[in-house]
């Protein structure tokens, strides 16, 4: 079966190459979409829509005003008065929306009651009567839609989601290295001076706390007692040996390495933006995984590049880490909550349009999104989208190569 998906996503990707629609491997399901005449344009750039001697221009006009239907009508190639002309126009879309538009004479046309928003897409069924007599018309006019049949979309990893609310999280970069925090170094001494008589652990040990460091014989007592390992760490410097006198200097140092603090830098722009507690999101040179902590000191003073320091804390319990080791960061500074939000994965141009893809059924259709803040993989929308929309998000650019390659057009 594993096979048989490859090869039909191999099949689809090389169509696409190739140049030809993936619309046309589902064409049994597809609305009829063959190639046909461009349609008859009248004086106004709109479409003509005739019946024996009485016509029509059906035409979007939007200089100044937001899209609507303008309509001039004509009899025997005779101007013909607004008013003596009943229209109505039905507007099918995408879903079986439908675009109920009635008109008005103004000046020598009839103009629509209802805003063509986008996308232009739809079913147009036109009702007219002139003088006693009914006219109707009805055609496609397709724009930003394909078909693909839902094995071939998930043979191509077409995802989607539905559109919602969404929590918009704003970040900053911040880069930096790790450090040892404070505290992490313990120099290792004799309580009481004596011989060392046996030390019981080497540079680069781990050490875990109450462990046996080493056997001293007191000078006073000439008894032994043990030195015990105060705090959990790594050896880090030896400065004695079994047989020495401990004269009341540093025996040995140990260094707490299950912790680090990753030291960002943080600029004048984004001073403000910052505060003890931000979540921060690390990825640090060496670890596997990003690691997940928040701010927790921020230095009061400031470097020659006039970069703050923050501190974040970073747990390191299996001590993978290392000192020095560079950390790419990012800041979040707001959590917005928003009630509609879509993926930026799935956005994609479309003319001068930013779109996602909308799905109904199989059918795939642009939506032309007017768009506000963005935080972490959402963007608020703020028109242009229903709420609870289904629309594509891995994997969108497959729709968008696959209608451009089927030529859908923008009839004004």
């Amino acid at each position: 079966m594993k096979n048989n998906n490859l090869l039909s996503s191999l099949s689809l990707a090389l169509m696409l190459c190739w140049g030809l629609p993936i619309s046309s491997a589902v064409a049994s399901s597809a609305p009829a979409e063959a190639a046909q005449e461009e349609p008859e344009k009248g004086p106004h750039r709109g479409r003509m829509l005739r019946e024996e001697g009485f016509a029509i221009e059906l035409a979007i006009f939007e200089t100044g005003v937001p899209p609507e239907f303008r309509v001039w009508a004509t009899s025997n190639g005779t101007p013909v008065n607004p008013q003596q002309v009943d229209l109505n126009v039905k507007l099918t879309r995408l879903g079986d929306v439908v675009d109920d538009i009635n008109f008005r004479a103004q000046g020598d046309f009839l103009r629509g009651d209802m805003v063509i928003y986008e996308p232009h897409s739809f079913y147009v069924t036109v009702t007219a009567r002139h003088n006693g007599k009914s006219y109707r018309w009805e055609y496609e006019n397709y724009e930003g839609r394909t078909t693909i049949e839902q094995a071939v979309a998930d043979a191509m990893e077409i995802d989607t989601e539905f559109a919602g609310a969404a929590t918009l999280h704003q970040s900053i970069p911040a880069y930096g290295s790790l450090s040892l925090p404070p505290g992490t170094v313990t120099n290792i001494s004799a309580r009481f001076d004596g011989e060392i008589q046996r030390r019981h652990v080497a540079f680069g040990d781990k050490v875990n706390k109450g462990q046996t460091l080493f056997t001293v014989e007191s000078n006073e007592s000439l008894k032994p007692y043990t030195i015990n390992a105060p705090v959990s760490g790594v050896v880090t410097a030896q400065q004695a040996n079994t047989g020495e006198q401990t004269q009341g200097r540093t025996l040995l140092t140990l260094t707490r390495t299950d912790k680090y603090i990753a030291r960002l830098a943080v600029y004048p722009a984004d001073y403000h933006k910052v505060s003890i507690g931000s979540d921060v999101t690390l990825e640090i040179e060496g670890a596997e995984q990003p690691v997940m902590s928040k701010v927790s000191f921020i230095e009061p003073n400031v470097r020659d590049d006039q970069a703050r320091i923050v501190w974040v804390e970073v747990a390191d319990p299996d001590r993978r880490l290392t000192t020095g080791s560079f950390v790419k960061a990012r800041i979040n500074v707001a959590n917005i909550d928003v009630p509609l939000a879509v993926k930026k994965v799935g956005l994609q141009g479309f003319r001068d349009f930013t779109v996602v893809y909308a799905k109904v059924g199989e059918q795939y259709e642009v939506r032309m999104l007017e768009l506000g803040r963005e935080g972490g993989e959402w963007i608020e929308v703020l028109g242009g989208l229903e709420p609870g929309t289904e629309y594509v998000t891995e994997n969108s650019f497959i729709l968008k190569a696959d209608i451009e390659k089927s030529g859908a057009s923008h009839d004004h």
